[in-house]
């Protein structure tokens, strides 16, 4: 039996959704969880990667078990051995032909900024600005990365030119008491690539960067890999959708 089981995580104790040697995973995290509840070793198979630091609302991945469990109490096992910073939000049962990561249609990130001092308790959840940003100058330039582009200069994947394209679908920005979400729907994203159009997008609202040279870095033939990343601690991956 195939199972679907969407999480979320604090990513601030981990260095990143998938396994790493001498390293604290989201991924061996679960896995470990799982295989003691079963007690026969069990290996996930996420959406996506996650980096350091970076959270999850909508997480997901897939599992196989070859005996029959009620699901909720299984789901309530899981969480009981699991850290407090992981919670399994649901399971259920999908096609033997279903791939957490393959399968996906449509994923969803948003990032969150600060625009006021920093509180004790959101610092590890939102980047903090110090200076004014130009919010709507930020929305024209987020025009730019709607649609079917070539991202090769916001992310670090070492690829052919053809597997640099990807489709945003929408960018939001929503403002609340000086709190910024800024949130990408697309059919996927490569590695550091929302971090590395927030970054773009924080200097446009800063006034270091014009839109004009924010178009030039998407339409150069030439690649160079942009210097402006957000911090990984502002980036939630909110939904996975199939």
């Amino acid at each position: 039996m195939r199972l679907l089981a969407v999480c979320e995580y604090d990513g601030t104790s981990y260095a990143g959704w998938q396994y790493q040697p001498n390293e604290i995973s989201v991924q061996e995290t679960i896995e470990n969880a799982i295989s003691r509840i079963r007690n026969t070793e069990t290996h996930i198979f996420g959406s996506g990667r996650t980096d350091a630091e970076v959270h999850a609302l909508g997480q997901t991945f897939h599992f196989d078990i070859a005996e029959e469990r009620d699901l909720e109490k299984f789901r309530y096992s899981i969480n009981c051995v699991l850290p407090k910073d992981i919670r399994i939000k649901s399971l259920r049962v999908v096609p033997d032909d279903f791939h957490a990561r393959l399968s996906a249609k449509q994923k969803t990130y948003e990032y969150r900024i600060t625009l006021k001092e920093e509180s004790a308790f959101d610092y590890k959840y939102e980047e903090h600005v110090d200076l004014p940003l130009d919010i709507e100058e930020m929305k024209k330039c987020s025009k730019i990365f709607v649609g079917e582009h070539c991202f090769k200069n916001f992310t670090t994947k070492e690829e052919d030119q053809n597997n640099f394209v990807r489709t945003i679908y929408e960018i939001k920005f929503i403002l609340e008491n000086k709190h910024l979400r800024i949130q990408f729907t697309g059919n996927g994203f490569m590695r550091y690539m929302v971090r590395f159009l927030v970054g773009t997008l924080i200097q446009v609202g800063k006034g270091k960067l014009t839109i004009s040279e924010v178009r030039k870095l998407m339409e150069t033939t030439t690649r160079k890999v942009v210097s402006y990343k957000a911090e990984g601690k502002g980036l939630f991956l909110v939904e996975v959708k199939y």
